[in-house]
């Protein structure tokens, strides 16, 4: 008895050993890089204030004669509004209507008071600017933080970890899951028990991440069942996007869901640099991305007693109905076909 050996499917070689698929794939893991680097260093190269929200209460009625002259600045780094008094600006400034308050006394001495909480490099932009009006007007300026960050949360960024740890933790969950289980389920049902793994992951997540920012590490006291709560529908907005990405576009999924989250997210979420401070591109998309909406959403709870956090909701709340529709819809698809059969082996035997 004599056999002759194995008949294989050929291997598409661009050159020996490397496949057209890998290089396919490192061409995509290249870009991905280059959009990485292009990103953060695009939103954090030069930051410069643009149109920082600035509520302004000066004595009798120069408040609208201030206002014009700080509107008026080269550049236009602020967007001064007039008050009727103090109390209602600082009403603002809790509400996250402004960034600033500026109190211009009848002397030579002026009050600026700031929210440290949302970000101390806004209130130091704030203050430079300001100081350079007063030494133009040999005036002096005192800056007052009338919101500050817990003593825990340096210059105000453990809001931003937090939420960048729950997004990665739902885009990577949704990834395993994928990659391991197949992209697409082959039923609804399978996606739907799919979805049901993620929102269990996220409540664990929410929790778990709560706990480690709030009693664990002392970084943002209290709030711990809202922040749990809330951690739990990032979690699973992000992990249900990403698994309908890789529904309808395979593992090409896993990338569109780093560019979306991490590429285009992280820059523009207002940990560093707040949305005054970014390029005009970046700045705009931060409220509407995970990252951002979440960054936001934990400070408001924590700070501003729950100012901004609603939007910040119905942003993530959208795109879990978006991913979880996407989906179902799509578990199945195309399951009916006959699939292509698997390369098999092949003995010859001959007696």
């Amino acid at each position: 008895m004599s056999q002759h050996g194995l008949h294989e499917a050929p291997r598409r070689e661009l050159l020996p050993g490397v496949t057209r698929r890998a290089a396919v794939l490192v061409v995509g893991v290249l870009l991905l890089q280059l959009g990485f680097v292009l990103s953060y260093v695009g939103a954090f190269h030069s930051p410069v204030p643009r149109s920082i929200p600035l509520a302004v209460v000066a004595p009798g009625d120069a408040t609208d004669s201030v206002v014009r002259q700080l509107d008026q600045l080269g550049g236009a780094p602020l967007d001064a509004t007039a008050y009727d008094d103090e109390d209602a600006a600082r009403q603002a400034l809790a509400d996250r209507e402004v960034d600033g308050v500026f109190l211009p006394g009848t002397g030579t001495a002026d009050t600026l008071l700031v929210a440290g909480a949302e970000g101390g490099a806004v209130s130091g932009a704030l203050e430079q600017v300001l100081t350079q009006v007063e030494g133009a007007q040999q005036r002096t300026l005192t800056t007052t933080d009338a919101i500050p960050a817990g003593d825990g949360d340096a210059r105000g960024l453990s809001a931003f970890y937090l939420a960048v740890g729950w997004v990665v933790g739902g885009y990577l969950a949704a990834s395993i899951i994928g990659v391991s289980a197949g992209s697409r389920p082959p039923t609804r049902g399978r996606g739907a028990t799919r979805l049901g793994a993620l929102a269990v992951y996220a409540l664990v997540s929410g929790l778990g991440g709560a706990l480690i920012a709030g009693p664990v590490l002392g970084a943002l006291d209290g709030h711990l069942l809202a922040l749990a709560a809330f951690g739990a529908l990032l979690v699973f907005a992000v992990g249900a996007f990403t698994t309908a990405l890789q529904v309808w576009t395979g593992l090409v999924g896993i990338g569109l869901a780093i560019v979306l989250f991490v590429v285009l997210g992280n820059p523009s979420a207002g940990g560093a640099y707040p949305a005054p401070l970014l390029p005009p591109f970046w700045s705009a998309i931060g409220p509407w991305l995970p990252p951002g909406a979440g960054t936001g959403a934990v400070r408001g709870i924590v700070y501003f007693d729950g100012a901004g956090v609603a939007q910040a909701c119905w942003v993530l709340a959208a795109y879990a109905v978006v991913g979880v529709v996407a989906t179902l819809v799509g578990s199945g698809r195309g399951a009916t076909a006959d699939p292509e059969p698997d390369p098999v082996e092949t003995v010859d035997v001959r007696v």
